[in-house]
């Protein structure tokens, strides 16, 4: 069996090191109306696909679509309030990750940081 998929890509790595640290940031460091709701969450989807990218060759619309439909899911969880429902509201950690409050704004968001993933991409190629 074949693992020409899974490979480490240093560029989508080091990417998913400084998304991640900027998101750390933003979470601990800004509470305001515009970055904490609206770039955070632009940031994760960018973030989540350059984790996949790190790791597994998977064309860049896959991979990037993928991870809008799985925010939308974890958003969907959000309408269904699983926090609460698995009591778990009290875990701020899991809480954070699986997040407890729906909004139209956020899948927005994950919508934008898609076609930013995939206009970056797609000129990174005709370069």
């Amino acid at each position: 069996m074949s693992t020409n998929w899974l490979t480490l890509n240093r560029k989508y790595f080091y990417s998913t090191v400084l998304l991640f640290l900027i998101e750390v940031y933003i979470a601990v460091f800004i509470d305001d109306q515009f970055i904490r709701p609206l770039v955070e969450d632009v940031l994760v989807v960018i973030l989540i696909y350059c984790f996949i990218k790190s790791f597994w060759k998977v064309r860049p619309n896959v991979a990037a679509l993928s991870v809008f439909v799985f925010a939308c899911v974890i958003e969907g969880l959000q309408y269904l309030n699983l926090v609460d429902r698995l009591g778990l509201r009290q875990n701020r950690v899991l809480a954070t990750i699986l997040g407890t409050t729906f909004d139209w704004k956020d899948i927005f968001a994950y919508g934008l940081g898609t076609v930013i993933i995939l206009v970056w991409e797609y000129r990174s190629r005709w370069r």
